[in-house]
């Protein structure tokens, strides 16, 4: 069984791009290709201009990947582990731009904790800082408002847009927060069963499956229920 089958895509530089799908369709396989963590069996995985496949070490440094699911170490604190993660990206002035991120995304009041005492909320938040500390110009996220309260996760958007719009970078973002995604996404890929089904912009998806929200064209997609939506007018 193909974990994923033919997934062909372009990220334009700049924009933020969706990739959804139910469990199982692919989208972590895809992450990790895009992370050289795992090898395609066939065709190519380009990045920022390089083959990730053949020359990722090339890009690596400006890429980075934000996952609340991905635990750091316990033992060290937050500011040890943002630093350790700086360095080896090799930042300049790894302390001062640990504190940097630790005043605006923050969590300066966490730098002294460990890392395994720490809340999933805030798990979320410290990830989200790792996944800035190297200035990225290409940004994997993995829900990345994931246990955020409404409140927190409302700033973390805004924060990423501004990040985006101010650096010039590129995000592919993994959500099952519909609403996040009609926000923050130029452009949607829906995937399931390890292929590309549909694309288009939350707009685009809204009125061809005529859906009011993007929670009941995920539905739609994920049930194969489309020929079912077509043609279909949104009730008054």
């Amino acid at each position: 069984m193909r974990a994923v089958d033919d997934v062909t895509f372009a990220v334009p530089p700049g924009s933020t791009v969706g990739l959804l799908g139910g469990n199982g369709a692919g989208k972590t396989t895809t992450i990790s290709m895009l992370l050289g963590l795992l090898l395609p069996t066939s065709g190519d995985v380009r990045a920022l201009g390089h083959d990730l496949v053949r020359d990722r070490y090339a890009v690596l440094h400006r890429m980075n990947f934000s996952s609340p699911y991905v635990e750091l170490p316990h033992r060290l604190t937050v500011g040890q582990n943002l630093v350790v993660y700086a360095e080896l990206y090799g930042v300049t002035d790894a302390k001062g731009r640990v504190a940097e991120l630790g005043d605006r995304l923050h969590i300066a009041d966490l730098m002294d904790r460990p890392a395994g005492k720490l809340s999933a909320g805030q798990k979320t938040r410290v990830a989200l800082a790792k996944a800035l500390v190297n200035h990225p110009d290409l940004l994997l996220l993995d829900e990345p408002t994931a246990s955020l309260d409404p409140d927190t996760g409302d700033w973390v958007r805004r924060y990423l847009e501004e990040y985006r719009d101010d650096t010039g970078a590129t995000i592919l973002l993994a959500s099952h927060n519909m609403a996040e995604v009609e926000r923050l996404c130029d452009d949607v890929l829906m995937l399931r069963a390890g292929r590309i089904v549909d694309q288009g912009s939350p707009a685009d998806l809204l009125a061809r499956y005529g859906r009011r929200t993007m929670e009941d064209v995920f539905l739609d997609i994920a049930r194969d229920r489309k020929s079912e939506t077509l043609g279909d007018e949104v009730p008054a």
